[in-house]
C-alpha cells in the first residue's frame, strides 16, 4: 500500500506541475526562459563554494548537452561524480577538496534535472541512460576510473556497473536511491513530493529536515540554488522508472564497491546494505552515525575520510 500510495503522489505532482508549462518556452526541465536564468545564477554562486579552481565544459551528445565541471591535477587517476536528485553537481562543496586533491575530477549533470545540461529528446530508458554516459566517459578517454554517487546518481552508477565490459574500477555509493529496496520510509519522504506540488520555503524547510539530520550544516546559498530547483523545475515520471536490481543483477557486478548510508536515512536502512553484502561480490559497507540520507553533508568529515580511504 505504501508504494501505491507514493506512485498516486509522484502522479500527482507531474500532473500538477504539467498545466503550467511555458508553450513558448521548449525546454524539458523549467517552464519559463527567466526561472531558468534565475536557477543557473543560483548554480554560478553555489558553484563557486567548491572554493578550487575548476572549468566547465559542455559536451554535445546524442541525446543534448551534457554539462561537466573539471577539477584536480590532471594526471591524477580519474573519478566521475554523480550527483543526487535535483541537487546538481554543486552538492558536492563539502566533499570536492579531498576528492580532487589526487583525482581529475568529471562531476556530469543529470540531463533530466535541474544543473547546466540540456536534454533535447525525450525522457531517456535506462539503456538511453547507459548509452549517454558512455558517450561522456569515451569523449574524455576515461579507462579504469572510479565513481562517486549520491541517491539517483546511485542507482545511474549501479546500472552503469551491471553493464558487461564496462570501464570502472572503484565505486562508492551514497545511500543510493532505489537501488537495493524501495524507498524504506516512504510516508516521510511524501514532504518532498508535497514541496513539488506545492512549493514554498516552509515546506522547503521541512523536506530539508527530513532528509538531514544537520540542515544547518547546508549553505545558505546552496539551499537557494536547491528552493529553486524545487520551485522552478518540471516534474517528470523518469523516478518511477527506477526499480531495485535483482539479485542476479547485483551478482554480475564485480567492481569493488562501498556503500554508506546514515542511521538517520529515509531512503535506505540496514536491509540495504544487509542485501549489498550479500549480493554484491566486493562490497564495503558502512552505517554513518549522525546522518540522515544527505550524509555528505550531515558528516562530511566521516564521509570524505571513508571515501578517501576507499579510493586510495
Amino acid at each position: 500500500m505504501p508504494k501505491i500510495y507514493f506512485r498516486i503522489l509522484i502522479l500527482l505532482v507531474i500532473t500538477g506541475c504539467s498545466s503550467t508549462k511555458n508553450a513558448k518556452f521548449d525546454d524539458y526541465i523549467f517552464k519559463t526562459k527567466s526561472e531558468k536564468q534565475a536557477y543557473i545564477s543560483s548554480y554560478d554562486k553555489a558553484l563557486k563554494l567548491w572554493d578550487i579552481p575548476y572549468s566547465e565544459e559542455n559536451i554535445k551528445t546524442t541525446y543534448g548537452t551534457a554539462h561537466v565541471i573539471m577539477a584536480g591535477p590532471k594526471n591524477g587517476k580519474d573519478l566521475v561524480l554523480l550527483h543526487g536528485m535535483d541537487a546538481s553537481s554543486t552538492m558536492w562543496y563539502p566533499n570536492i577538496k579531498p576528492l580532487a586533491k589526487n583525482h581529475r575530477i568529471y562531476a556530469i549533470d543529470f540531463m533530466m534535472e535541474p544543473g547546466k545540461s540540456t536534454l533535447t529528446s525525450k525522457s531517456l530508458s535506462s539503456d538511453e541512460i547507459v548509452i549517454l554516459y558512455n558517450e561522456i566517459f569515451d569523449h574524455y578517454k576515461l579507462k579504469k576510473f572510479d565513481i562517486v554517487a549520491a541517491s539517483r546518481g546511485g542507482w545511474i552508477a549501479t546500472l552503469l556497473a551491471t553493464q558487461k565490459g564496462n570501464s570502472i574500477d572503484k565505486i562508492v555509493l551514497l545511500s543510493p536511491a532505489q537501488t537495493f529496496k524501495f524507498i524504506d520510509k516512504v510516508g516521510k519522504t511524501t514532504s518532498a513530493l508535497m514541496l513539488k506540488l506545492f512549493p514554498s520555503e516552509k515546506k522547503f524547510g521541512k523536506t530539508l529536515n527530513t532528509f538531514s539530520t544537520h540542515p544547518e550544516k547546508i549553505s545558505a546559498v546552496y539551499k537557494r540554488q536547491f528552493y529553486l530547483a524545487n520551485k522552478y523545475a518540471k516534474s517528470n515520471s523518469s523516478m518511477l522508472k527506477m526499480h531495485p536490481f535483482s539479485d542476479d543483477e547485483l551478482k554480475s557486478i564485480t567492481n569493488p564497491i562501498l556503500v554508506l548510508i546514515g542511521d538517520h536515512d529515509v531512503i535506505n536502512s540496514e536491509e540495504s546494505l544487509e542485501r549489498a553484502d550479500k549480493y554484491l561480490i566486493k562490497s564495503k559497507t558502512q552505517i554513518i552515525k549522525d546522518a540522515g540520507h544527505f550524509l555528505s553533508i550531515d558528516q562530511s568529515k566521516i564521509v570524505n575520510d571513508a571515501m578517501i580511504n576507499f579510493l586510495e
